[in-house]
């Protein structure tokens, strides 16, 4: 574990140095309530070792990890308003702590950071302005309750969680200088992994306990949200099954990505695995 910790430390102390940057002190403060109150790092976690495993040098994906996320939170502080939730991550949401109004702010502040870590690279911001467009589209979707089948959940996990996977390989790959091919192949394991952690996180939000998770549970029911146990007739166990059969594409595309064996790619394959296992 000691190899992933590293990786983390590197985006927790950019994070930091970034967040610590913003004027004035008041969004600065409240950008920092957002980004720094925990969470998993999944994303860029997925963005460096996608760099290490198309044979770059994770220093080199640290800014584009970082912006991946940034903008992640900021679309939490947007879905912790939408839904009401007054806890994320054990901590008052950002509206809670601050009103709505400083908590819009801190969101745009959070993406005017991304898109100015991104801005060094081309293709990084068609990367990630791709997936914005297709968050946006499934934030819409849910919110006019156009959800109403097995398929049509599937499309919502690919727009609002498996895109931002996408990216966050896709700019991993995009910094170790890798092709064309390689950087989607990449982006398809990327976006499999995301849409079983999506279908795990409705599987969670069902039956775990709110404080292991660190928030809320049962939202999903209580708004009506869709998630694949509130559009299907699936139980849990089938819904995991889901999980799993996205993970098994997901190891297949990253055969296929034209890589050597690396550590890197190992735990890209452990992180497949662990996400239809986790308990928060």
């Amino acid at each position: 574990m000691e190899y992933l910790e590293r990786r983390v430390a590197m985006v927790n102390d950019r994070l930091e140095d970034v967040t610590d940057a913003i004027e004035p002190a008041e969004l600065s403060a409240e950008v920092e309530h957002v980004a720094l109150a925990g969470g998993k790092r999944v994303r860029p976690t997925v963005t460096l070792l996608a760099c290490e495993a198309a044979g770059g040098d994770a220093e080199a994906a640290v800014d584009f990890a970082v912006g991946v996320e940034l903008v992640h939170n900021a679309s939490l502080v947007v879905d912790d308003i939408i839904d009401r939730s007054e806890v994320r991550r054990g901590t008052p949401s950002a509206w809670a702590e601050y009103g709505h109004g400083p908590a819009l702010i801190a969101s745009d502040g959070l993406l005017g950071e991304a898109f100015g870590l991104f801005s060094t690279d081309e293709r990084a911001m068609q990367v990630v302005s791709e997936a914005m467009v297709e968050l946006g589209e499934g934030e819409a979707t849910e919110l006019v309750d156009e959800v109403d089948s097995e398929a049509a959940y599937m499309q919502l996990a690919r727009r609002k969680t498996g895109a931002l996977f996408r990216a966050a390989a896709e700019l991993g790959a995009i910094a170790a200088g890798a092709d064309g091919f390689t950087v989607e192949s990449f982006g398809e394991y990327a976006e499999r992994v995301g849409v079983a952690f999506q279908i795990r996180d409705d599987v969670l939000d069902a039956t775990a306990d709110g404080s292991d998770l660190g928030k809320p549970t049962g939202q999903d029911e209580e708004m009506d949200r869709p998630s694949l146990l509130q559009v299907t007739d699936l139980t849990p166990e089938e819904a995991d099954d889901r999980a799993r059969t996205e993970v098994d594409e997901a190891l297949a595309a990253l055969e296929t990505a034209g890589v050597g064996e690396s550590d890197a790619r190992d735990y890209l394959r452990d992180l497949a695995e662990f996400v239809v296992v986790r308990e928060r």
